[in-house]
């Protein structure tokens, strides 16, 4: 049975089987990626809650494996060399994943860059922009009622890149062609979050984005997709 002892998440969420992974997430655009890409590599994973409500993520905890406080992170008993490794940031964790079983990222060595480079778009564009965009429109809304620029401004940078994403899906059937990766399971939780948490669909104008809007119903009814957005569950 793996040891993972120097880990001090695991005395706040003790792991009931060490010998694989631990997901520390919740459902939320970023935390979904990592069960997603689980679900669809076919490992074998122990989901633990992490309750924004009771400020869990900034606990000592928790932030022992991610010190910068945010979900998803992921400890993984039978890392480099058979050692356990401990991750943060949903990116690193699935070009982690991609590269420990070999899938959902392509072999070649140009395909696999190409791929990481819609990660890193998605990382650096899609998911701050929608994110601050979600943040004025809704969960701000109040503060920002006599002022329209902050919400104008990330409206209008996220439909920007809905349409770069648009013009790479153009006769596509996903990001990287024939091929469903990494960079299509970072990207879609986001855009299906911007329509799910914020309520965007409309203001984002998705009906003008009819290649992301087919490729996002393609993504979400991956049987995999149907399992990992929903993971983890809030204990009762």
């Amino acid at each position: 049975m793996a040891d993972l002892s120097a880990f001090p998440i695991t005395t706040r969420w003790p792991a009931k089987n060490p010998d694989i992974i631990q997901l520390y997430s919740l459902q939320t655009p970023n935390g979904v990626k990592v069960s997603v890409a689980l679900e669809e590599l076919g490992l074998a994973y122990e989901p633990h809650y992490v309750s924004f409500a009771a400020n869990e993520q900034k606990s000592p905890e928790f932030e022992s494996l991610n010190p910068n406080g945010r979900i998803p992170a992921i400890i993984d008993p039978n890392g480099p060399d058979g050692k356990p490794i401990g991750l943060f940031e949903s990116g690193a964790i699935l070009l982690y994943l991609a590269e420990k079983t070999g899938k959902l990222i392509p072999a070649d060595a140009a395909g696999r860059y190409e791929t990481i480079q819609w990660v890193f778009f998605q990382m650096a564009g899609i998911g701050p922009m929608f994110g601050q965009f979600g943040h004025f429109y809704k969960f701000a809304a109040d503060k920002v009622a006599n002022n329209s620029y902050p919400v104008e401004r990330y409206r209008d940078e996220s439909k920007r890149l809905l349409g770069v994403l648009e013009d790479r899906l153009k006769g596509r059937q996903w990001i990287m062609g024939d091929l469903y990766t990494i960079a299509d399971i970072t990207t879609f939780t986001w855009v299906r979050g911007a329509d799910i948490f914020y309520g965007g669909r409309e203001v984002l104008e998705y009906a003008k984005f009819p290649a992301v809007s087919d490729w996002l119903e393609r993504c979400i009814a991956r049987p995999a997709s149907a399992k990992g957005l929903n993971i983890p569950v809030k204990p009762e």
